[in-house]
């Protein structure tokens, strides 16, 4: 569960992959130096690159940057989990690009995705309409294919940097602790009241170095990192049978009024109007 370098093995001749994965039970927190462009398409799910932890609704498009740990994206998603991930050869680009001024916004796009960028709006659907096309293209064609996504993700203002600083694997090799334990024990208790103490021992730390530590890792408290992630888990249930009351204590709240002002600070709307809105998108 700790970090692992992911080895990315390429056909013969070829610069890139685009594949589907499956890893919806396992915890992968992995790195590797290949840029990785990643479309997810799910209900509702949670991203973790680098330092950032947040949630995505419906599907998103993300752009990571060489050496950067992120978790799959499939991780304990209880619902449909369709993924395109398309990895490019380490350096591949650079010597094409470096001395050549028209690629000066695509070399640009690649310096900064060690921030990890997420990608919204028309950008992601043309783009997530060409990579579907990469896959029924020869190599010369769908290598110009690649360099085209890469211009229009370079172009777009439909972007949201998800880290300000620098999380490439350099900063996260002096962490000795298993961040896939912690993952697991809220997985495993979301719907409880979760216990501080009892993950601290967990992983052999007192109460007051873990929170240190877990807000220095997340930039969250392990209480937010909790309440998140009951967020993320009402969405789902929200989108089945049942009802708002029902889901509140699903998840672990004690209270429905708190529930309900919670869940509107973290998704903007409250759980009633959530459930309408994107009820009324699946049953259309």
């Amino acid at each position: 569960m700790k970090i692992q370098k992911e080895i990315i093995d390429f056909e013969k001749g070829k610069s890139f992959k685009l594949f589907s994965p499956s890893l919806k039970d396992c915890f992968f927190w992995h790195y590797h130096p290949e840029i990785e462009l990643v479309y997810v398409e799910a209900i509702n799910g949670i991203r973790h690159i680098g330092k950032d932890i947040s949630g995505f609704t419906n599907s998103d498009l993300l752009l990571i940057g060489s050496n950067v740990p992120h978790l799959n994206f499939d991780y304990k998603i209880q619902t449909e989990c369709r993924q395109m991930v398309l990895q490019m050869r380490e350096n591949f680009l650079q010597d094409i690009i470096d001395p050549v001024p028209e690629f000066d916004d695509i070399r640009q796009l690649l310096e900064r995705s060690y921030l990890g960028l997420s990608f919204s709006g028309d950008t992601k659907r043309i783009v997530v309409e060409k990579m579907h096309s990469l896959m029924t293209t020869g190599n010369f064609d769908s290598l110009i294919g690649l360099i085209e996504i890469l211009q229009i993700l370079a172009n777009s203002n439909e972007v949201k940097e998800l880290n300000n600083e620098d999380t490439r694997i350099k900063w996260f090799l002096n962490d000795k602790i298993r961040m896939g334990t912690i993952y697991d024990y809220i997985h495993e208790n979301y719907d409880k009241k979760t216990n501080v103490n009892h993950i601290a021992a967990t992983v052999n730390l007192s109460t007051a170095a873990f929170c240190r530590y877990f807000k220095k890792q997340t930039n969250m408290t392990f209480t937010d990192f909790v309440n998140n992630y009951r967020i993320n888990q009402a969405k789902i249930f929200l989108l089945k049978d049942s009802s708002v009351t029902e889901v509140c204590f699903q998840v672990g709240f004690e209270s429905l009024s708190y529930f309900n002002k919670l869940f509107k600070q973290h998704v903007g709307e409250t759980p009633s109007e959530f459930r309408k809105k994107h009820l009324a998108k699946i049953e259309g």
